[in-house]
């Protein structure tokens, strides 16, 4: 089952993707709200509109519309959870490839920006920077599950909140990262300006095939650039399951319908600043206005963003030193 958002002229709907036509909710459901009822009414609702589809049904042929991202996140949680990927940037950040102890101990992630989510097919607005990447990732979406509050979720409880999957774009500016990241905080300005999802969620249960003996998603994962392969990888190489990252997530905190969970960036050339630090040079390029990315997960679909014209910032003051023996 698919769920999807999408535009026609200046109409948005939501709804299912059947074969190769949309079908919106009925009743002006939302995505919101089949997500907060829980994947066994959803599959409902599925059955129910699908199911009694005919020739002259209101249905638009997928062809025919622009897709937006697929839902209005409530929050974005982004982990790092593939080795491979962490060895390669700590590389292209300080020139030693290392994976730190407190990586192993439990995963970590940063909250990003879901006001500057795009689709896929959306232009890309960077901000002016030296060195524009993407990063290929499989995100989690969170749905009602048998935990009403979505608190100290143990794994397999948590599981069964994971609604579906989308694929996520975590595009980054690494030469702002890593100037925040020097004063011990971030990623900020280096990451909210963009993360595209999409094209669509792809119900849970779609991909159980795909979940192996441990309950890793072995999925393939692939992104291109300008036509060219550039990193491929299996999801299952992460180190958490997903179930294990939504679990992290509740802790002492909640999950929620609607909230996004990102696996962090693939290994194996899942972005380019895991090249630059094996390769020790910037190759391939940072990523400039036209280039065209394009991302493959196996079971899910593709996205595909154009980057466009930089936008300048106005310029910032540097802070003022104060003396610390000032009077309070």
């Amino acid at each position: 089952m698919r769920i999807a958002r999408w535009a026609v002229g200046g109409t948005v709907s939501e709804g299912f993707v059947v074969g190769e036509n949309v079908i919106p909710f009925p009743e002006r459901r939302t995505v919101a709200d089949v997500l907060a009822s829980g994947l066994e009414a959803a599959h409902g609702l599925h059955d129910a509109v699908a199911g009694g589809l005919r020739p002259d049904d209101a249905h638009v042929a997928l062809a025919a519309v622009r897709l937006l991202a697929p839902l209005v996140p409530a929050t974005i949680r982004d982990f790092v959870a593939f080795e491979e990927h962490v060895e390669g940037v700590s590389a292209a950040v300080d020139g030693k490839s290392e994976v730190v102890p407190e990586w192993y101990q439990a995963p970590t992630f940063y909250f990003t920006n879901p006001h500057t989510v795009i689709g896929t097919e959306d232009e890309l607005s960077p901000p002016a920077c030296e060195r524009l990447d993407f990063e290929l990732e499989l995100a989690a979406v969170i749905g009602a599950g048998p935990s009403s509050t979505g608190a100290n979720l143990r794994s397999n409880e948590a599981d069964a909140h994971i609604f579906g999957y989308t694929i996520m774009n975590d595009w980054s500016a690494r030469d702002i990262q890593s100037r925040e990241m020097k004063v011990r905080l971030g990623p900020a300005k280096g990451k909210d300006f963009g993360t595209t999802l999409g094209p669509w969620i792809v119900t849970a249960d779609e991909l159980a095939p795909y979940v192996d003996p441990e309950g890793f998603l072995a999925v393939r994962a692939e992104v291109y650039v300008n036509g060219t392969l550039v990193g491929e990888d299996l999801v299952s190489n992460m180190g958490w399951t997903f179930a294990e990252l939504v679990a992290y997530a509740s802790r002492n905190s909640r999950v929620v319908p609607g909230d996004v969970l990102g696996s962090g960036t693939v290994g194996n050339g899942g972005c380019l600043a895991e090249l630059w630090g094996r390769r020790g040079i910037l190759e391939p390029r940072p990523l400039q206005r036209g280039d065209v990315v394009r991302m493959v997960v196996e079971g899910i679909g593709e996205i595909v963003n154009t980057v466009g014209e930089a936008v300048a910032a106005s310029p910032v003051r540097a802070a003022r030193k104060t003396s610390r023996a000032r009077m309070r």
